[in-house]
């Protein structure tokens, strides 16, 4: 009883006297649950990239207060975390940045159990199990009345999420050479739980279009174009995590060293963080993907456009604070914009 009264506080409750189907929408806005939760994130981390710049233009002693100490600590990590001067019980809350390979083990086995379900519920005509359903449904506003088989949107969005995953644990076991970088607790709790989110989310998408047909009779040119752009994307941000590697590997194949240097090559002519880049370009394939008019999906890509410029701007202004000669050329993010 006391869910049902919460659900219709904030949700809204709208009767169909032929269903008796509960459907749950956000105000006028025609927004779902899972859409608030990316609009938050995506609103808190627009606000996060102005409050530093703003804080950038602080006076001195308002920088050092406790406050934005706080702040930059919750947002840095890494290089830009290593000559950040913040007290120590703040390093009580650091892990290593080398885990974040973590998070693409978490993706991998998660974004894999949801396809298996995905898979079995088209090829088999199995239902969802219970919890899964259950969940979709608060989150998405559907029915279980509603649920029906796995567009090939969702599918393909599994499929290049599951592939995502896999490279880039590839890449963080095999190819990246980490330093002593850390990064806050907190973030490495959101990271473990913005994976989670994400496979959620495909599954979450799959209700707002109705499938129509076997799987592959489906396709659409968007989701030819979604590949297409994958693909060199994803490349992209490979070569980005090769040169980066190579900056502390010697020619005998060796690490050399685990300090940081100016990188060069590639589209590091172009921006600091083209790797960033490629992670924006990532999601908009997405984004094509879920079918090019998915407002969840462009959703995410908002977060993470003001994620990735706000990680690409401390990188980028760390650069130029250590390297005098840093190419004045380089936009932290976006080439010639950003």
């Amino acid at each position: 009883m006391y869910i049902s009264v919460l659900r219709r506080a904030v949700f809204g409750v709208t009767q169909n006297n032929n269903t008796a189907v509960q459907k749950m929408t956000w105000n006028a806005y025609g927004l779902r649950l899972i859409d608030f939760v990316w609009l938050v994130l995506s609103v808190s981390f627009f606000a996060a990239l102005w409050g530093h710049k703003i804080a950038k233009r602080l006076p001195s002693k308002y920088q050092t207060c406790c406050l934005n100490v706080l702040f930059q600590d919750l947002v840095r990590y890494g290089k830009t975390k290593q000559n950040f001067k913040r007290n120590d019980w703040l390093r009580a809350f650091d892990v290593p940045k080398r885990w974040f390979w973590h998070f693409y083990a978490t993706s991998l086995v998660w974004n894999g159990l949801l396809l298996a379900f995905s898979l079995n519920v088209a090829l088999r005509q199995h239902l969802y199990p219970k919890w899964l359903s259950g969940l979709i449904n608060v989150f998405s506003g559907s029915s279980q009345a509603e649920q029906q088989d796995p567009h090939v949107s969702t599918v393909l969005l599994q499929l290049l999420l599951l592939s995502h995953s896999l490279r880039r644990l590839a890449e963080c076991l095999c190819v990246s050479v980490f330093s002593d970088g850390v990064i806050h607790l907190l973030q490495y709790v959101f990271g473990l739980a913005y994976y989670l989110l994400l496979g959620f989310t495909a599954l979450c998408s799959d209700r707002q279009t109705k499938a129509s047909g076997p799987l592959l009779s489906q396709l659409e040119w968007c989701h030819v174009a979604g590949i297409a752009l994958f693909i060199p994307a994803s490349l992209l941000q490979h070569q980005s995590m090769v040169l980066l590697a190579g900056l502390r590997i010697g020619k005998s194949g060796r690490v050399e060293t685990l300090t940081h240097r100016m990188p060069k090559g590639g589209c590091f002519e172009l921006v600091s963080c083209p790797h960033y880049l490629a992670e924006l370009l990532i999601y908009v394939s997405l984004s094509l993907v879920a079918g090019s008019l998915s407002l969840t999906w462009w959703l995410v890509v908002l977060y993470v456009l003001f994620n990735q410029a706000l990680a690409a701007l401390l990188c980028h202004e760390h650069y130029i604070d250590k390297y005098p000669s840093y190419p004045a050329r380089r936009k932290a993010f976006i080439p010639f914009v950003m």
